[in-house]
């Protein structure tokens, strides 16, 4: 019977270090999982943005220099596939550059009043909104990974297998605020 106590307490802790260690691969699945989707969300923005950029290039000419750079910022981001602190500093730049193209339409009301321009926009908010429950989704999955990872005793299992920490992914909305843009030539 001692020998049964004895055994039950020693298999006890590879237990409970087995299925820490499967918990702590089972949420590294989950950030990979939900990371893909806000990738495929940034990709369906990442086609928007040529079709909105055309739109208001017909009406907005001499803004040429504001819809060449959120191109730019566009391929640059469609392009990164690195850690996601560098690709939310892209993000960031991009949903700044498409805030100011919105702002641009806003100044003119036949591109506001656009059947094509309207449609965009929609699917743009829509887009967005798609964005951010992915993104939620996603930074959730790294909170529960984080918790697992920074309390004990699965902080021991964690650094012992050597589980690295992930970034959480915050960008603000394209459509949240409208920047004001002045259109006087200078």
């Amino acid at each position: 019977m001692g020998l049964i106590i004895v055994l039950v307490i020693c298999l006890l802790p590879i237990i409970y270090a087995v299925t820490t260690y499967n918990t702590l691969v089972a949420l590294r699945n989950h950030i990979s999982e939900s990371w893909s989707d806000v990738d495929t969300e940034l990709q369906r923005r990442y086609e928007l943005i040529p079709n909105l950029v055309s739109t208001v290039k017909g009406y907005a000419k001499h803004e040429q220099e504001t819809l060449a750079r959120v191109i730019a910022l566009r391929n640059e981001c469609r392009a990164d596939h690195g850690n996601v602190h560098h690709q939310e500093s892209t993000e960031k730049q991009l949903v700044a550059g498409v805030q100011k193209l919105i702002a641009i339409a806003e100044a003119y009301p036949d591109l506001k009043a656009d059947k094509n321009f309207m449609q965009l926009q929609e699917e743009l908010v829509n887009t967005e909104d798609r964005i951010q429950a992915a993104r939620r989704f996603y930074n959730g999955n790294v909170r529960d990974y984080q918790n697992k990872m920074e309390a004990f005793p699965s902080n021991l299992i964690a650094h012992g297998f050597g589980f690295k920490p992930h970034d959480f992914f915050n960008v603000d909305p394209v459509v949240r605020e409208t920047p004001k843009i002045s259109l006087a030539k200078e």
